[in-house]
């Protein structure tokens, strides 16, 4: 633990250079960290490789994990994409005069020292360092066991970046993977200003209940899509089977179909072939699996099913009676992380948006845009379903709070 507190106390430490150091200094940083990405990868592969043969093929975390040459180009594209985002730290967001002379200003200011514990997916050690970097803070990562060679890899090339941009290469920290780091980490509130858990629901709640820290949550994802009775047929087909496949283990895809009972039988029927051709396992309610029969990868629906977060090609279907049913439905079993309602009527369209209480609500699209670099943010930390301080993608315009700033000449307070 003491070698832990060491750590991050030099981390708290070289935050300081990192606030003094020039914009020019920081996107030098960034840029060369995703030239580094796309040129000298081949130690990271390699070390990816390592972590990947210790893991069952089967295990949902598996493609969380991997990295690969187009993988590794797009993290670095994210990365230069964030050095061109504005610092979002420093910037006035407001001032006066008051009537005794006192100059005041409210200004943007890193958070600190920004701590994140997640598991498995070695591009978020990228994507926070990138990301703090940009915004001024200082960051302390820890990542799980199964990435461990792929996130040491990955830390000498963010350690190369800063260190020929000038930057002190203690403002971003790998802790040790063993998991009594993490009870050290909850007990550093003396220098980590906040701490942001990405994996799984169990892992959240453990960091929300144990931790000394200011906890912002983000990650697990129950999400659902709704095609309601006047959905477009072929549009909504589309959207589940995108929301389902196209990439499972990540907390936007889809996990539960709500299909409205007047057009089930027709929705059901044009949506097995395409489920069946990735051998999506469904897990349907009473209703459902008698209209799914036939269907080579059914399974009958317990009550749990609806509550699991499936982070692979598995989802649940239940059959509802109307708009009322599905929000019921959504309200009792979803993570308020992304919903999506299919219809071509704009009211009930209005009511599901209006209504939902989530991150992110869609009508007519995929949840798979639930994602920082998609809606335009570049990057993120995380997606928070929490509603203080940030709440969807944890990008960085998030990673600032406020400072008063007060200039007087004398005054006293009377």
């Amino acid at each position: 633990m003491q070698n832990v507190h060491t750590l991050i106390q030099r981390t708290y430490g070289a935050g300081v250079h990192l606030r003094n150091a020039g914009d020019g200094q920081i996107k030098k940083a960034l840029q060369a960290l995703a030239k580094l990405l796309e040129t000298a990868h081949g130690p990271l592969l390699r070390a990816n490789a390592r972590d990947l043969s210790r893991q069952e093929p089967d295990n949902p975390r598996t493609d969380r994990l991997l990295l690969n040459e187009q993988r590794i180009r797009a993290i670095a594209q994210s990365i230069r994409k964030v050095s061109r985002l504005p610092d979002p730290s420093g910037k006035l967001l407001a001032k006066r005069t008051l009537a005794n002379g006192l100059r005041v200003e409210k200004r943007s200011v890193p958070l600190g020292v920004v701590g994140a514990i997640y598991e498995s997916r070695p591009n978020v050690t990228f994507d926070i360092a990138a990301l703090c970097m940009r915004s001024r803070n200082a960051c302390v990562l820890k990542g799980s066991q199964e990435a461990e060679e792929t996130n040491k890899a990955a830390m000498e090339l963010i350690r190369k970046a800063l260190r020929s941009a000038d930057i002190d290469v203690d403002c971003v920290c790998l802790l040790p993977s063993e998991r009594e780091t993490v009870e050290a980490l909850f007990t550093a509130d003396r220098w980590v200003d906040v701490l942001i858990p990405r994996g799984s629901e169990s892992l959240i709640r453990y960091v929300r209940a144990n931790s000394r820290i200011p906890v912002i949550e983000t990650g697990a994802g129950v999400c659902h899509v709704y095609v309601e009775k006047e959905a477009d047929i072929d549009k909504a087909v589309a959207i589940v089977v995108n929301a389902k496949v196209s990439r499972p283990s990540v907390c936007n895809s889809m996990d539960t179909i709500l299909v409205d009972k007047a057009i089930a039988k027709t929705f059901l029927k044009r949506l097995s072939a395409p489920l069946a051709a990735y051998d999506v396992e469904v897990f349907a309610d009473e209703a459902g699996f008698r209209l799914l029969e036939g269907y080579p990868h059914l399974q009958q629906a317990q009550p749990e099913d609806y509550d699991r977060e499936f982070l692979s090609l598995k989802c649940a279907v239940k059959i509802v009676k109307g708009i009322d049913e599905a929000l019921a439905h959504v309200a009792m079993h979803g993570t308020r992380h992304s919903e999506a309602i299919v219809s071509r009527n704009k009211q009930q369209c209005e009511r599901f948006l209006r209504e939902v209480d989530a991150a992110a609500v869609y009508a007519n699209a995929s949840t798979r845009f639930t994602d920082g670099e998609e809606l335009g943010l570049g990057a993120e930390i995380g997606i928070s379903t929490q509603k203080l301080h940030a709440r969807g993608p944890f990008a960085l315009e998030k990673l600032v709070t406020e400072k008063w700033v007060i200039r007087g000449t004398g005054q006293i307070r009377k």
